[in-house]
């Protein structure tokens, strides 16, 4: 039973030591931030230290007028020590406010540099990091997260620093003046340090549950407010409400308990300071009445043991400031330590021109990760190989879940296949730099994603190398100008979040324009034209004609007409390519590919003759 308890209190105190690490590592991190500024934050010091002396100076100043200038009678005396009294004031609030205004711009650029990282990270990420993270977690670590640690940048450092100095002025003073009351008036200070360590232990389990509570908040706020139409169209409203209880009085019950511990903290502190007073005044007053310490002395160290405790609350408080901002530090540099970036090649392979050659030699691919037993993986696609030669139009079908569009988003290195290779003009794609390859590339998914801001905007998407010309030129090839024409605003019309203020066929011919905006070499058409009307269909299919010559496209088909007129067509069939020709050649095989044109195409075909 002993040899239990002793190894119990062995964990405890293992994971405390690890915890301490861990934070201090966390601290240094935070302060590298602060690098960049170190001359600003050198002087922020520097006032920091002087204020730190001046608010000391002023009880012993007191000490002087009283016993030298006001028992002895000396008026003009009194009148500099008033002087010096005043002016030491001025100095110490004419260095804070500089001192504050300072320390809050060096926290602000900071911050700003933290949160430029972090979304330089998020950037970075491929598909499959976003596919296990929850969007609400992410927006949570680049706004409140960072945010948290911003008083620690802006004031924690150089204030805690300034506390400190002040409690060495402080008992340095007391000690100068009289040793003895000095030593009375931090007779409390064992009871304080012990109640302090305790507030820190309880208090830092808690920050880090509030960090938690409020990230699930977020999370399940951005999910259900992005998917409110099927929560309404469900009449689900009151089971969503249930759960968005369950999960705020989760985060309230985080906060009370911190509260908590806080209520009880502060009437600690102060009760132990009056203890203390209480004592300076017993003692000193004894020794005043002996006429061993004289009645300047005794005022001096009643300011001193109020003043003695006041850093005291200060650094509690800037504790509770750096518990909050190592709660946050430590989820923002956990996502900044979780980077599952694509590996860029050392020596990439050159792409100067792209000629649209493109194989899949024995591809074989899962999104998990691959299993390190012996088991077999999930593989969405098996052993997929095809070769499309360059301005060839290939056609994609296949039932949902066949592996189509994942053969695109790894063609643009959205993912990494684990077997295999993919090839672009004899090239792999893992030799070439990501920005090099995907700037010959142009998609257009079925489901277009339309940025808060101008049509304009949209479609250049902030590239100042693009002109207005070649944005009207790109529009007029798509054949997209007559509708942005009869917008109230035009070029400048503000589509909302998401594209709200267009129709599904207006953002995906704003989609079509944008990938011919870049010019791509090769173009890939992800089901675009699926979920459109007719009339915005064959706007569509004659821009589309003239915009394919000449360049390779890749197209999972779900029109008739893509399927009939491609060069080639790959027939995916649960992650195997199953079959491969041209529409006739297909027909005449007899295989999958006749089913699904009968079952899908040929009624498709049937209603075009009857429309």
């Amino acid at each position: 039973m002993a040899s239990t308890s002793k190894h119990t209190n062995g964990q405890a105190a293992d994971q405390e030591k690890q915890q301490r690490t861990f934070d201090s590592g966390l601290l240094r991190r935070i302060i590298a931030y602060l690098l960049p500024y170190k001359a600003y934050v050198a002087g922020a010091f520097v006032l920091v230290i002087v204020a730190a002396v001046l608010g000391p100076v002023q009880p012993w100043l007191i000490q002087i007028a009283i016993d030298d200038y006001i028992v002895e009678g000396d008026y003009d005396g009194l009148l500099l020590i008033i002087g010096l009294l005043a002016g030491a004031l001025v100095l110490e609030g004419t260095l804070r406010f500089v001192n504050s205004y300072l320390t809050q711009w060096i926290g602000q650029h900071a911050i700003y540099d933290l949160r430029t990282t972090v979304f330089r990270h998020i950037q970075n990420q491929p598909l499959g990091f976003f596919d296990k993270t929850p969007i609400g977690r992410l927006i949570t670590r680049a706004t409140s997260d960072v945010e948290s640690i911003s008083d620690v940048l802006s004031q924690g450092v150089v204030t805690i620093l300034g506390d400190c100095f002040k409690l060495l002025f402080i008992a340095a003073f007391m000690f100068y003046l009289d040793w003895r009351l000095a030593i009375v008036t931090l007779t409390v200070m064992p009871l304080m340090v012990w109640v302090t360590f305790w507030f820190r232990r309880k208090v830092s389990v808690q920050y880090r549950e509030t960090r938690k509570q409020v990230s699930r908040l977020n999370s399940f706020m951005q999910e259900h407010v992005t998917g409110m139409p099927i929560v309404q169209l469900f009449n689900r409203e009151e089971e969503e409400m249930r759960r968005f209880r369950d999960i705020n009085n989760a985060h309230r019950r985080a906060h009370i308990n911190t509260i908590f511990y806080f209520a009880l903290f502060w009437p600690a502190v102060s009760i132990i300071s009056d203890i203390a007073l209480g004592l300076v005044l017993w003692v000193g007053g004894i020794a005043a009445m002996a006429d061993t310490v004289t009645l300047g002395v005794l005022v001096a160290f009643i300011q001193y043991a109020r003043r003695f405790f006041e850093p005291i609350r200060n650094l509690s408080d800037q504790y509770n400031t750096l518990l909050s901002g190592m709660a946050g530090a430590e989820r923002v540099f956990g996502l900044l330590d979780q980077d599952a970036a694509l590996q860029e090649p050392d020596d990439p392979a050159p792409l100067n021109g792209l000629k649209g050659h493109i194989e899949f030699r024995n591809v074989w691919f899962t999104y998990d990760d691959l299993p390190e037993d012996d088991s077999t993986p999930n593989w969405i696609l098996k052993d997929v190989s095809f070769e499309i030669h360059p301005g060839d139009t290939v056609a994609i079908v296949g039932a949902t879940g066949a592996g189509k569009t994942t053969l695109i988003n790894l063609l643009l290195r959205f993912y990494d296949i684990q077997r295999g290779e993919i090839l672009v003009d004899g090239v792999d794609v893992q030799e070439y730099r990501l920005k090099d390859l995907r700037n010959h590339l142009g998609l257009v998914l079925q489901d277009v994603f339309l940025f808060s801001g101008s049509v304009e905007r949209n479609l250049t998407l902030g590239d100042e190398a693009i002109d207005t010309a070649d944005v009207r030129r790109a529009v007029e090839a798509i054949g997209a100008e007559d509708f942005i024409d009869r917008l109230p605003d035009g070029y400048q019309q503000d589509v909302r979040e998401r594209g709200a203020s267009l129709s599904h066929g207006q953002r995906q011919l704003l989609a079509f324009a944008r990938a011919m905006l870049y010019d791509p070499k090769l173009l890939v058409l992800d089901e675009a034209t699926s979920s459109v009307d007719t009339e915005t269909e064959l706007i569509m299919q004659r821009a589309l004609d003239k915009v394919m010559e000449g360049r390779t496209c890749l197209v999972i088909a779900h029109r008739l007409s893509t399927v009939r007129e491609a060069d080639q067509i790959l027939v995916m069939h649960r992650g195997e390519l199953r079959e491969q020709g041209t529409h006739d050649e297909l027909l005449q095989q007899d295989g999958l590919y006749r089913k699904l044109y009968e079952y899908q195409y040929k009624e498709q075909e049937r209603r075009a003759l009857t429309s």
